[in-house]
């Protein structure tokens, strides 16, 4: 890796640490430095703002949720498999983060966009992009449990997906506040089973479906 790419890395991925461990607004250009070891000069020749790093990061945090969330929709796993896919990413997302103040993090940047004011409208897009991506995805595994006949009818895919998205940052916001990673571990599979309509036989098979 050349010396250039190298210090962007290290401003990338410690953009995104930082706000993991606490939020967009009390992050700023001299803790981000500070902890990679970039000057503020070469922080400034790769970025104009703390908010173009923001966005640099979040593409490149997406890059590697999505390696994540396609081998959970790879085609040697059934519908069960990537449901519980999902639920054992967002539990090992968090334990990955573990915080001394608090051991739930919950998605920073969704978390950043809902925080910063009209002047970072830029912060609010990223957490827009990240959340049409993320539906795509979630849409996609409804739809593989509706093909698989294992959802209780009527079930509309796309209003289900969204709502599978705010429950688990609504979710994750209480754990965080509640500074417990055991409420979220509590409710979490339950509360996905209820919300996307989860036929009830199925609940004990898809708890020990294999991810």
């Amino acid at each position: 890796m050349s010396k250039v790419s190298d210090t962007r890395e290290k401003l990338l991925t410690t953009a995104i640490e930082l706000v993991w461990q606490s939020n967009y607004a009390n992050v700023g250009v001299n803790e981000i430095c500070e902890r990679s070891g970039v000057t503020k000069g070469g922080f400034y020749h790769y970025f104009a703002s703390k908010a173009e790093l923001f966005r640099a990061a979040s593409e490149h945090a997406w890059q590697g949720m999505k390696l994540e969330l396609d081998a959970i929709h790879s085609p040697e796993n059934n519908a069960l498999m990537k449901l519980e896919g999902y639920i054992d990413l967002i539990i090992r997302k968090q334990e990955m983060h573990d915080q001394d103040e608090s051991p739930v993090s919950g998605c920073p940047f969704f978390t950043s966009g809902a925080q910063c004011d009209n002047d970072e409208p830029v912060v609010r897009e990223v957490a827009i992009a990240m959340s049409e991506r993320a539906q795509i995805y979630y849409t996609a595994l409804i739809v593989a449990l509706r093909d698989e006949d294992c959802l209780e009818p009527d079930i509309e895919p796309e209003q289900t997906a969204r709502l599978f998205a705010h429950f688990v940052h609504g979710l994750l916001m209480y754990g965080r506040v509640m500074r417990s990673l055991d409420v979220v571990t509590r409710d979490l599979r339950i509360g996905v089973y209820r919300l996307v309509g989860l036929k009830r036989p199925l609940w004990s098979e898809a708890a020990t479906s294999p991810v």
